[in-house]
């Protein structure tokens, strides 16, 4: 098959530290340029904007697009419109009817678009999700917490309006349990916890409930110290299992249950398997859920003010 050209949009940490080096061990892809105001990578072309690396580069035959949220939808629309293949990190826009949109402009253009959710990809998912379709949640209980200075430093995009603070991470979270749980999720009540120099919460209290009854709960926080935090308890009708490290370990009792045959070390690796296969086959894939949900949470929350952030 053709090695598939492609060029990275934003060279921020996730590029570097996830993004380049998945497609350099991708033998379907070329990584063959970049575009950042504010960065380069060696041994590839350079450009400030999107417009300047399309225009210049009309062989590419794939977008990445590692931008803040709140530039994602103007990035990928550009880049359908160029002919390009897209992969939208997450979280994927700043609008849900924006990512509906999305959708709609790559059926038209004859291009995939894939959402990326790299959480879905965590070794311990896939089992989890084929265990509760055999054994029946009776409650979960998620929590999120982590240290905003280690994860997200001097990115000041995420406590702006369309930045999603928390929900930057904590809709990883979310994509898992719509990955995992067999039935619809709905938000019952929500408490956002909002600094008072910020436009999005640092923290959150979430309640839902899924289309059989079944109660979630969620502590979602950035202001965790020491040991990180990104654990999903799930009690079954045939027992407790755990999901931790982000949905990289699968506990049951007191047992790891092994990764599935195959699976890649690394959840950016499985994406860009996964992104190639889908070009090969002309195909789209786009999970909204998530974001469906955090615009329902937006919808619903109480808010609260708390102290101010500071670097």
């Amino acid at each position: 098959m053709k090695s598939t050209s492609i060029g990275i949009v934003g060279i921020g940490k996730i590029a570097r530290d996830q993004h380049i080096p998945s497609i350099l061990a991708d033998g379907h892809f070329t990584f063959a340029a970049a575009a950042s105001r504010h960065s380069e990578v060696r041994d590839v072309d350079n450009f400030r904007t999107i417009e300047a690396m399309l225009e210049n580069r009309p062989d590419l035959d794939a977008v990445a697009i590692c931008t803040p949220p709140q530039q994602h939808y103007a990035a990928a629309k550009l880049a359908l419109e160029k002919g390009k293949h897209v992969l939208l990190e997450k979280p994927p826009c700043t609008s849900a009817l924006q990512l509906e949109h999305l959708t709609h402009l790559a059926r038209k253009a004859g291009r995939t678009l894939y959402q990326t959710w790299h959480s879905q990809h965590a070794h311990g998912v896939a089992p989890t999700a084929r265990l509760l379709k055999k054994r029946h949640p009776r409650g979960i209980r998620v929590t999120w917490k982590e240290d905003v200075r280690q994860w997200h430093p001097g990115q000041t995009w995420i406590w702006q309006a369309g930045g999603f603070g928390i929900f930057d991470p904590g809709i990883n979270a979310l994509s898992i349990l719509t990955k995992i749980v067999p039935d619809a999720i709905f938000p019952r009540s929500a408490t956002l916890y909002v600094p008072s120099n910020c436009d999005a919460p640092i923290a959150a209290d979430l309640e839902f409930v899924t289309d059989r009854g079944v109660p979630i709960s969620a502590a979602l926080d950035f202001r965790q110290m020491g040991d990180q935090t990104w654990d999903i308890d799930v009690e079954t009708d045939e027992g407790p299992l755990k999901l931790s490290a982000g949905g990289g370990i699968l506990t049951i009792g007191n047992e790891n249950v092994p990764r599935d045959p195959g699976a890649l070390e690394s959840e950016y690796q499985s994406i860009y398997r996964d992104f190639a296969a889908l070009i090969a086959r002309g195909e789209s894939e786009v999970d909204a859920r998530p974001l469906q949900l955090v615009a329902d949470i937006f919808l619903n929350a109480k808010r609260v003010t708390v102290e101010a952030f500071e670097e």
